[in-house]
């Protein structure tokens, strides 16, 4: 907490200075000004395929995105030093957008105020103060109708399962990624789509801001799946797609830290959810219905029905640790990594999880710290995206009782987890049957995605 305050003391001004779109043959180039004033400049960018017959000249819907995935970038490089005062040289921010922006600077770095033990609050952690503001008169140029889905690719099940349901479905399908990945082109080759079918943006990062680190400047989690829906919602806009089909799930609605309203996954939540979709609508006016298909679900549903499309065992990444590496890999020593093993446990062999992640996980003493936290007997759950504890401990306890149904030696984290009392056999196939029918009504989906979905829940139960 001192080091934020003096940080704040030293830095008081962090300014959104300018915002640029040019266009090459084949690209639209979006770039940024930032400055933490009197210490450091930044000037990250972004590369778009350019669809044929696209120009940005003129274009007010695409200055507004523009302006607008700025706003979500610049929570990198203000974080920094947590400056009070933000001035906003361009774009347009009214009253109402300011606290709309505020709500999610605070909320999506609630991971970074916990882990670097800063106690702040909503109305005072920053103040935006645009200055000579303001989109010019013209209007944008009539396009095409929009149609079809943009489906943003991460490379792990969840979105691979989105993908799949929805081709099967007869949707007309492209994919969106952020940089190159193998997992994101193998998911897509795997899903039977031709390689035309993903649109990769390039996302460059300004690498300025890790001397600042390096030199103790603040440093931690940012809400990137923000990132992820503003510039979806350029890519589906440029390509007159009508849907981004995000694959976000009920359970990552669940705050990490236990008692507490800090959710490493709050950008993942319904509750952006629903306000990306309602700032939309209200100040960007794209056209594009921006939710998210797997949102009624929780992730054990969603692990049970990936698993039944076997053909993505070989090519699903969803470690982050891992997506650092070329090709991406699992690491095998990380909690993503294990909370992955263990919600297809229930559904996959030991020999089939262990294919997957080049070693035995279930097995591993140097994951019991992170199963603690997983299955609820620690302060928090890891800082990753995973599941909910309720629904952690219903696959870990299906998988131990199919284990000793089938007379396997338990491996490590089985036989810790049969001892801590966790596993309550009397009443699992009741807590399986409540879940695998589980379906919320906090979701977005239009009539015919929510036929679909329930098709595929039928199909399983």
């Amino acid at each position: 907490m001192e080091k934020y305050l003096s940080l704040r003391s030293a830095h008081p001004v962090f300014t959104y200075r300018s915002y640029s779109i040019t266009e090459t043959e084949t690209t639209v180039e979006a770039s940024w000004s930032f400055s933490i004033d009197g210490l450091a400049e930044f000037a990250p960018s972004w590369s778009f395929p350019k669809p044929e017959g696209f120009t940005s000249a003129g274009d007010q819907t695409l200055e507004r995105l523009v302006f607008s995935l700025g706003m979500a970038e610049a929570i990198s490089y203000w974080k920094a030093a947590c400056c009070p005062t933000v001035r906003v040289l361009c774009g347009q921010l009214s009253p109402e957008q300011i606290l709309w922006w505020k709500k999610l600077w605070f909320m999506g770095l609630g991971e970074f105020f916990y882990v670097n033990k800063i106690s702040a609050d909503m109305e005072s952690f920053v103040e935006f103060r645009p200055e000579n503001c303001g989109f010019s008169a013209e209007t944008s140029p009539d396009l095409p109708e929009l149609s079809g889905c943009l489906v943003p690719i991460g490379g792990g099940k969840d979105s691979a399962l989105t993908l799949e349901t929805l081709t099967q479905a007869g949707m007309k399908c492209r994919c969106y990624a952020i940089n190159k990945r193998c997992s994101i082109s193998a998911t897509v080759e795997t899903a039977g789509l031709p390689e035309s079918a993903l649109i990769t943006a390039s996302r460059r990062f300004d690498r300025s801001l890790l001397a600042l680190n390096e030199k103790g400047y603040l440093n931690g989690h940012t809400p990137f799946s923000a990132i992820v829906g503003f510039s979806a919602e350029i890519t589906a806009y440029m390509n007159r797609l009508k849907y981004v089909v995000l694959s976000n799930e009920d359970s990552a609605n669940e705050s990490t830290v236990i008692g507490q309203n800090v959710n490493h996954q709050y950008s993942k939540s319904f509750e952006f959810e629903r306000d990306f979709h309602e700032y939309e609508e209200r100040y960007l006016g794209t056209g594009v219905y921006y939710f998210s298909f797997l949102r009624p679900l929780a992730e054990f549903q969603i692990a049970k029905m990936f698993a039944s499309h076997r053909k993505y065992l070989p090519v699903f990444r969803s470690c982050n640790l891992g997506s650092k590496v070329s090709p991406d890999i699992w690491c095998g020593n990380c909690p993503k990594c294990l909370f992955v093993a263990l919600i297809l446990s229930p559904f996959l062999s030991r020999e089939e999880l262990s294919q997957i992640f080049g070693k035995d996980l279930l097995d591993a003493p140097d994951m019991i710290s992170y199963f603690h936290e997983l299955t609820g007997r620690s302060l928090h759950k890891p800082f990753e995206c995973v599941g909910s504890i309720d629904e952690v401990v219903l696959a870990v306890s299906l998988a131990l009782r199919k284990m000793k149904e089938s007379g396997q030696e338990l491996p490590l984290l089985m036989r810790d987890f049969e001892s801590s009392g966790l596993y309550v056999p009397e009443t699992l196939d009741q807590r399986n049957a409540a879940c695998c029918g589980y379906f919320s009504e906090n979701n977005l989906l239009p009539e015919g995605f929510r036929a679909i979905l329930n098709k595929e829940m039928e199909r399983l139960l």
